[in-house]
């Protein structure tokens, strides 16, 4: 898929089909589990696992998938934020959100930390840019952040179940398995498939040719 990093992304008709039930706009909790104490965390990190507490809202129409995905990061930070204003920032239309670097800025923007956007520009991404993707989603959950990622395509959880986004799409990484070698994702698209966990290896080709926002 010759796309780029700025390509517009946009859940088309053709990615709604493929997603089970389409999208419904009602919030519903999902990842509500309970703060970690600091020896917790400790514990989590020395295990290779780490999740965040997402405050899951599935997005409210087919374009809206960049501000939803970034307001579901936000949201592991304590932050609700209302998702007309970050599609305003990001200008995002009927078209979609043009790209992680109109995401990076909101995210800066509204959580007053620094994160910054990285492209994977091949077609397919390479065990550098694979190590590159799960050091960085490391050390963003460590710090109690999540990844905002542009993906495209089609991929297939652990469990073996396919997402399939060919328009384009945008999901948040909150999560965090073995030392990063799986990670989970939140996804705006469906209630239905609100989580779901996807290896590192899949993950970095599903973003090949776009990038994503990151510390």
């Amino acid at each position: 898929m010759a796309t780029t990093l700025l390509r517009k992304t946009v859940l088309t008709a053709a990615g709604i089909a493929a997603t089970t039930g389409g999208i419904a706009g009602p919030a519903i909790a999902a990842h509500a589990t309970p703060a970690h104490a600091d020896k917790a965390v400790l514990a989590d990190r020395k295990n290779g696992d780490r999740e965040l507490d997402v405050r899951y809202e599935a997005q409210p129409n087919f374009y809206y998938c960049g501000p939803a995905a970034a307001r579901n990061a936000i949201s592991v930070l304590g932050k609700n934020i209302d998702v007309d204003t970050m599609a305003k920032d990001m200008g995002t239309t009927e078209n979609g959100t043009n790209s992680i670097n109109d995401i990076t800025p909101v995210l800066n923007k509204e959580t007053g930390k620094t994160y910054r956007s990285v492209e994977i520009k091949t077609p397919k991404a390479d065990h550098k840019q694979t190590d590159t993707l799960r050091t960085d989603i490391v050390r963003t959950i460590d710090d109690g952040r999540a990844v905002v990622a542009n993906i495209a395509g089609t991929t297939t959880d652990t469990d073996g179940n396919p997402h399939a986004f060919e328009g384009g799409h945008y999901i948040s990484i909150v999560g965090y398995q073995n030392n990063g070698h799986t990670v989970t994702i939140a996804d705006s698209a469906n209630p239905n498939t609100a989580s779901y966990h996807i290896t590192i290896d899949n993950l970095a080709d599903w973003i090949a040719t776009r990038g994503y926002s990151t510390s």
